[in-house]
């Protein structure tokens, strides 16, 4: 099922996409970095305050640690970058008419009663 646009999406030009690329690599990489540290605290905290550890158990906390936050970066910038370029905006939301404060034209066809 396809989503219908109600015009050009920005993205679709390449100046644009270029610069929301390049944004949001920026962010990976910063996010990366942040990661690193973030795990690198972890394990040294592990260290410093579990006796007899095994090294399964630090491989699992940094890998558990670092793709969770790489994947909750990534997704989010993925929602920045489609919003922030004004991507979101473009795609034409088919449920408008489901809406009740917003009612379709036609009332007689969905069986509805005209009120006086």
């Amino acid at each position: 099922m396809a989503a219908r646009m109600n015009g050009k999406s920005p993205l679709e030009d390449p100046v644009n996409a270029a610069h929301a690329w390049a944004r949001y690599r920026w962010l990976m990489r910063l996010m990366l970095t942040i990661t690193v540290a973030v795990v690198a605290i972890a394990m040294l905290v592990i260290y410093t305050q579990a006796d007899n550890v095994s090294p399964h158990f630090f491989i699992a906390v940094a890998l558990g640690i670092g793709a969770s936050m790489l994947l909750m970066s990534a997704l989010m910038g993925l929602v920045f970058l489609s919003n922030g370029t004004g991507h979101d905006a473009s795609v034409d939301n088919s449920l408008d008419s489901l809406d009740p404060a917003n009612p379709p034209r036609d009332r007689r066809r969905l069986g509805w009663r005209e009120e006086d």
